[in-house]
C-alpha cells in the first residue's frame, strides 16, 4: 500500500485526489491547503484527513507526496519532502526562478528520492502513440515539429499577476513537448509576442499571443504558437514532419459525429479546457508515479526535465527582450 500526502486542494488537486482514490493499492492520507474549507471538503470526499506539513512529512506511513499547491510553494515543499525521504510528484513549474530550481534539485539529489514533474501531456494516449511511432522510425529523421497550443479564454488578471508570464506558465508545457519530440536539446530560441486578446494583460506585464521557433544542433526545427483565446475551444495539436513522412495528433472532441448537409459539413468543437482534454493523461501519469514509488519504473519526466523546460522559457524571454535569437545555455 502506497500512502500519499497531497499539498493543494484546488482544481488540479481535485483531479489528482480522485485518481489516487480510484486505486485500491494507494491511500490518500492527508490533504494540506491554506484554504481550510477546500482541504476539508476534498479530504471528506476521499476519506483523507486535513493535515499540517510537519506532521504529515514526519509520518512514517507516508511514502510519497503530490505537490499541487500554488507555484511559489513547489520548491520549498519539494525540498522539505526530499529531506523527509518521500517520493515527490510536483506539478509544473518547479519554481519560476532557475536559481531556486537548481537549489531544489540539489536537495532532491542529495536525498536520493525520486522526483516526477507533472508534464501530463506526455501521457496523453494520442501524443504518446505519436512519439512511439516517431521513435520507431516511422517517418525517418525528425526535421520539423509544429506545436499548436491555445487556451479557450484568458485566465483572471489576478492569476496572470503571479503566473510568471506566458512562457513560464503556459508555453512551458510546449517547451517540454518540443524536447520530447525532437529527441535532442534546442540550442537556439527566437520568440515574438504580442498582446492581442486584452489590454489588461499588458498592464500586468504579460503577453497573450506568441510564436516561438527553436533550432537544435543538428538543424531540426520547432515552431510553437500560443494564444490565450481560441473561441472554438481548447486547441491542442501536434505535427511532426520527417524525412520519410509526417505524423499528426489532433484535437479531442466530445463525439466523432459530423453532419453533412447541402450547405455545409459540421462537427463538434474541441473539448473546452485542459480538465476535460487531458483527463486520461492525468490518470496515466498518476499510475506511472505509483510505479515509480513501488520501484517498478524510473520517472519518465524527471526533475531535470522540469529544469530544461524553464531554461527554454528563460531563453524565450531573453529573445523577446532583445529581438534576436537567444542561445540556450547547456
Amino acid at each position: 500500500m502506497i500512502t500519499i500526502c497531497q499539498f493543494g486542494a484546488g482544481r488540479i488537486g481535485a483531479i489528482h485526489a480522485a485518481n489516487v482514490a480510484s486505486r485500491s493499492d494507494v491511500r490518500l492520507k492527508y490533504i494540506i491547503d491554506v484554504n481550510a474549507a477546500a482541504a476539508g471538503a476534498l479530504a471528506r470526499k476521499h476519506g483523507a484527513s486535513v493535515g499540517d506539513q510537519a506532521a504529515a512529512l514526519a509520518d512514517k506511513e507516508v511514502n510519497a507526496v503530490i505537490i499541487a499547491s500554488a507555484t511559489d510553494t513547489h520548491a520549498e515543499l519539494a525540498m522539505a519532502s526530499a529531506r523527509a525521504g518521500k517520493a515527490i510528484f510536483c506539478e509544473k513549474p518547479i519554481d519560476l526562478s532557475l536559481a531556486r530550481v537548481d537549489q531544489c534539485l540539489a536537495v532532491v539529489a542529495a536525498a536520493k528520492v525520486p522526483m516526477f514533474v507533472g508534464f501530463n501531456r506526455r501521457f496523453d494516449p494520442s501524443f504518446a502513440a505519436l512519439r512511439r511511432d516517431l521513435r520507431a522510425g516511422r517517418i525517418g529523421k525528425v526535421e520539423q515539429v509544429i506545436i499548436t497550443s491555445r487556451d479557450p479564454g484568458l485566465p483572471p488578471v489576478e492569476y496572470l499577476k503571479v503566473s510568471g508570464g506566458l512562457f513560464r506558465d503556459m508555453t512551458i508545457h510546449d517547451f517540454d513537448m518540443a524536447r520530447w519530440l525532437l529527441g535532442e536539446e534546442p540550442v537556439e530560441v527566437h520568440a515574438m509576442a504580442s498582446v492581442l486578446v486584452d489590454p489588461q494583460v499588458k498592464a500586468v506585464g504579460d503577453i497573450d499571443s506568441a510564436m516561438v521557433t527553436m533550432r537544435t544542433a543538428s538543424g531540426a526545427l520547432c515552431h510553437i504558437n500560443n494564444s490565450r483565446r481560441a473561441v472554438y475551444g481548447y486547441d491542442q495539436r501536434i505535427e511532426v514532419f520527417g524525412s520519410a513522412g509526417m505524423l499528426q495528433a489532433g484535437n479531442r472532441t466530445p463525439t466523432t459525429i459530423s453532419h453533412w448537409g447541402k450547405d455545409a459539413i459540421s462537427a463538434d468543437k474541441p473539448l473546452y479546457f485542459f480538465l476535460e482534454r487531458y483527463a486520461e493523461a492525468y490518470a496515466v501519469e498518476l499510475n506511472h508515479f505509483v510505479d515509480v514509488v513501488q520501484g517498478k519504473a524510473q520517472p519518465e519526466v524527471g526533475a531535470e526535465d522540469g529544469r530544461r523546460a524553464l531554461v527554454l522559457a528563460e531563453a524565450a524571454y531573453e529573445s523577446l527582450k532583445s529581438g534576436r535569437p537567444a542561445r540556450v545555455p547547456a
